[in-house]
């Protein structure tokens, strides 16, 4: 399929090249890192070889929200949307971006997204789940009531807020002790975004600003999937909730679903049937991913060719207004 539109790829500042390094090593890193500070030619010769016209780019991760020092963490993500737009001028055609923000600094990242809206022209935002604070240590999620006036800000700019995994930190989550294989992308990425995600549905953010979209990478972090099981557990629950609607509806209604880096046509059928595929959207999450992998499976995927066109294109034209 020609004119695919892919909105989970990945850029590296120098500052923040080294969170990647895990994910890679010997001749791959050398490959990863030339592929995560380069915003031109190889990106977009990829994206030439297997039809996709146009990607939103991104901060690697954690970068931003591991800078516990709420003063680097302005400047860093100031810096990261600054170069980013620097290279979408040079191709505005062909790439779009997404802030990094502050989130350390509620009132701070909603300055910065702002202008990064306003005046760089930024598709939305996303960030690297939780931020770290203080010493460290300390964590916010963003269903905190300190970030109730970011949230108003996002739903008035009319732009979408990309949930996107990171690590969780070992001292907060020593169930991966002595068992390395099972974080990052193998699981606990998924965990940790999913846990995040239904923080935010829960706390009733979505029906104080109803026209509020959130997206989530990797078809929905397994949140689809057990969809059904959530709710009816929920229902169960003694009164408090705070979300007036379900888990379901939020995800039919306030969340989108990106294919980035969950390139199997089951789990993407079983999406589409949970949250329709007006839904859903392509993307690839390269260069931690190869774009052929992607680009190949999708177009070849057995769902209908009217399905293919809305997930490839049509979605992510109408909700970036592009």
């Amino acid at each position: 399929m020609l004119g695919k539109i892919a909105l989970e790829e990945h850029f590296a500042l120098p500052e923040t090249l080294a969170d990647s390094t895990r994910y890679a090593s010997g001749q791959s890193w050398s490959l990863l890192e030339q592929r995560l500070l380069d915003l031109s030619d190889h990106r977009v010769s990829q994206m030439d070889a297997h039809g996709i016209a146009y990607a939103i780019l991104s901060l690697n991760s954690p970068a931003i929200q591991a800078i516990a020092d709420r003063s680097r963490a302005i400047e860093i993500a100031r810096r990261a949307n600054d170069v980013l737009a620097d290279a979408v001028a040079r191709k505005p055609d062909r790439l779009g971006a997404f802030a990094a923000l502050p989130l350390q600094d509620p009132d701070a990242a909603a300055e910065e997204l702002t202008r990064a809206v306003r005046e760089l022209g930024f598709k939305g935002a996303l960030a690297n789940g939780f931020s770290q604070v203080g010493s460290g240590e300390d964590v916010v999620y963003y269903d905190h009531p300190a970030y109730a006036a970011f949230w108003q800000r996002v739903e008035e700019l009319d732009v979408p807020f990309y949930l996107h995994p990171r690590e969780p930190l070992p001292s907060r989550e020593p169930i991966y002790e002595g068992h390395p294989w099972l974080l990052g992308p193998v699981w606990a990425f998924a965990a940790e975004t999913a846990v995040h995600a239904l923080r935010l549905m829960c706390s009733g953010l979505f029906d104080r600003h109803p026209r509020l979209t959130l997206i989530l990478g990797h078809l929905g972090e397994g949140l689809p999937y057990n969809a059904w099981r959530i709710d009816h557990r929920l229902r169960k629950v003694p009164q408090g909730l705070p979300a007036r609607r379900t888990i379901t509806e939020y995800l039919r209604s306030n969340v989108f679903l990106t294919t980035s880096g969950n390139f199997r046509t089951p789990t993407l059928v079983d999406a589409i049937a949970e949250v329709g595929a007006d839904r859903v959207l392509f993307s690839v999450d390269y260069p931690f991913e190869e774009t052929a992998d992607a680009a190949e499976w999708f177009d070849g995927a057995s769902i209908s060719e009217r399905e293919r066109v809305r997930i490839g294109c049509e979605n992510a034209t109408r909700l970036f207004k592009l």
